[in-house]
């Protein structure tokens, strides 16, 4: 925005500091005026022979003489106090405002592009030093921030260009090989279709839940988790994985259909990364004072806690876990987490001690 130009914040501070110098030296100075008016008379009279005075006889003005005396004295106070209040209070000001320039000086450095430098202002805590480590975390938390987006964006193009390659080269082949069988061609066309369509929709959805563009409302989790199940219990038959599902009414504030997307995919991810044969699911829902929570847990193989550490990352799967065709795109959990944040909640991870995962979602309880 551009605006005129106008006093600064130094000289402002200057002037105050002189003004309010002045004052108190005014009325310093007024209060010694007044106590000499207190106990001086308005005349004396003068005795002859008692003096060596060349008046022999008469009244002595001492009031009037004392003024003369003094108003001098006090406009020369007054100045000195205007200089010493002027320079003392530009240098004063300078150094109150050095720690706000090393704030401006750090903001324009990140509005260049910069976002690793920080202030990092010596000194104990006051107000300028809150403001500084407030400035420091806000960068750190934007750097963090935008190398997310930018590995987030490098991996959303790579996962979206594989199947616009593979597209790409099987219409190559079709064109150059005209006996090509056109019925397999279509149904390879249509699965890679399926699943660039599939990782769109997730990329869409991901980015409603970091926006937070969503209406809240009363959501029972205990419901959501039962319709995610019975949505998903063919791929489960087709699986051989069994549910058990248990837990209270949890009711929560939030979107329903986030909610439930976020359950389908706690549930999805259970099925398809368990055992080849008899895997179970169990899926709970429990309430406490100030919290709701589920919890999704299934068998599998045994993994380490640094593997678990980065499922949550947008296209990250585990290496040891089972893949098929059904494993999704790699943002399971990556918008579960982005719907646990929208949602005020969060997401835990952990790996199960007999093999398989066990994942957390707590989120606020309704007030």
């Amino acid at each position: 925005m551009n605006r005129t130009p106008g006093v600064s914040v130094r000289l402002k501070l200057t002037l105050s500091y002189a003004g309010f110098l002045m004052f108190a030296g005014a009325l310093l100075l007024a209060a010694v005026w007044l106590f000499l008016l207190r106990y001086v008379p308005d005349r004396m009279k003068i005795i002859p022979g008692s003096t060596n005075n060349t008046m022999t006889d008469g009244v002595f003005p001492i009031r009037s003489n004392l003024l003369h005396a003094f108003a001098p004295a006090a406009a020369a106070v007054l100045a000195f106090l205007l200089v010493f209040g002027l320079v003392g209070g530009w240098l004063l000001a300078g150094r109150m405002l050095n720690p706000l320039a090393r704030i401006t000086e750090a903001t324009r450095v990140a509005t260049n592009g910069s976002l690793s430098h920080r202030i990092r202002l010596p000194g104990r805590r006051d107000e300028f030093r809150e403001l500084a480590d407030t400035f420091d975390t806000m960068l750190e938390r934007l750097e963090a921030h935008v190398a997310e987006q930018r590995r987030f964006a490098a991996n959303a193009s790579h996962e979206l260009r594989t199947p616009l390659a593979i597209t790409q080269t099987l219409l190559d082949v079709a064109r150059h090989d005209r006996n090509h069988n056109t019925g397999e061609l279509v149904e390879r066309l249509h699965a890679i279709n399926s699943r660039a369509i599939d990782l769109t929709e997730a990329l869409l959805l991901l980015s409603r839940a970091d926006q937070r563009s969503f209406t809240r409302e009363l959501v029972d989790l205990s419901l959501l988790a039962e319709e995610a199940t019975e949505t998903l219990l063919p791929l489960a038959e087709k699986h051989g994985v069994t549910f058990e599902t248990s837990g209270d009414v949890t009711p929560a504030i939030g979107s329903p259909a986030l909610l439930l997307q976020m359950t389908t995919n706690l549930v999805h991810n259970a099925i398809v990364h368990n055992r080849r044969e008899q895997g179970t699911v169990w899926v709970t829902t429990s309430l406490h004072s100030k919290s709701v929570m589920l919890t999704v847990e299934n068998t599998g193989e045994k993994l380490t806690p640094q593997s678990v550490s980065t499922l949550a990352e947008p296209f990250q799967r585990g290496a040891e876990r089972i893949r098929t065709h059904h494993e999704g795109v790699g943002l399971g959990l990556a918008i579960v987490n982005s719907i646990a944040e929208a949602h005020d909640g969060a997401l835990t991870v952990t790996p199960r001690t007999a093999g398989g995962l066990r994942v957390t979602v707590q989120l606020p309880a309704r007030p």
